[in-house]
């Protein structure tokens, strides 16, 4: 579970520096400057600690630089507002791949019900587009406020809850199976 939060902490780093910095400077160039420049800061650190840099982290950085750009050109927050939602229709996009889930599964549950993981795995991309529009719609907004409120509570909180009722279901599931099987 920390190795998660880790990821998206990291996934969201430089949306994190830009939220952090404009609401204390109130300066929307000099927050988009520190976000790009901490997402370059990002991946040289991983490069110099010999982390294998995958697609997304390239791609995560092109978007920083490439909403930001445009949030510095038009002084308007709402285009690194946007960056989450992008990361989600990305991420949901990839979890339409059928049996993407089954790896991460423990050998009893992909054994047992296959079927349910890759379901969780369809429930779950559906979540990222449910969460990648509210981004958009929250970050139309341009209300700083709600749309950290929103990325935290509702965003993190829906995936959390999400988590641990794919946890729960799949669970009482598999017990279920097992001793019908026993049983049996």
């Amino acid at each position: 579970m920390k190795d998660v939060f880790a990821r998206l902490a990291s996934d969201l780093f430089s949306a994190i520096v830009f939220l952090v910095v404009y609401l204390i400077t109130d300066n929307v160039i000099l927050a988009t400057s520190v976000a790009i420049a901490g997402a370059f800061a990002q991946v040289v650190y991983a490069r110099i600690k010999g982390q294998e840099l995958n697609y997304m982290t390239y791609a995560s950085l092109a978007l920083v630089v490439v909403l930001g750009t445009v949030t510095l050109l038009t002084n308007d927050p709402r285009f690194m507002l946007a960056k989450p939602a992008i990361a989600h229709f990305a991420i949901g996009l990839i979890m339409l791949k059928r049996g993407w889930m089954l790896r991460y599964m423990p050998p009893i549950v992909v054994e047992t019900v296959p079927e349910y993981v890759t379901a969780a795995g369809y429930a779950w991309a559906a979540l990222m587009f449910v969460i990648g529009a509210g981004v958009i719609v929250v970050a139309s907004t341009g209300d700083l406020k709600l749309w950290a409120f929103y990325l935290t509570v509702v965003a993190g909180g829906g995936k959390i809850l999400a988590f641990a009722v794919q946890y729960v279901v799949l669970r009482l599931i598999v017990t279920s199976r097992r001793r019908a099987a026993a049983r049996a």
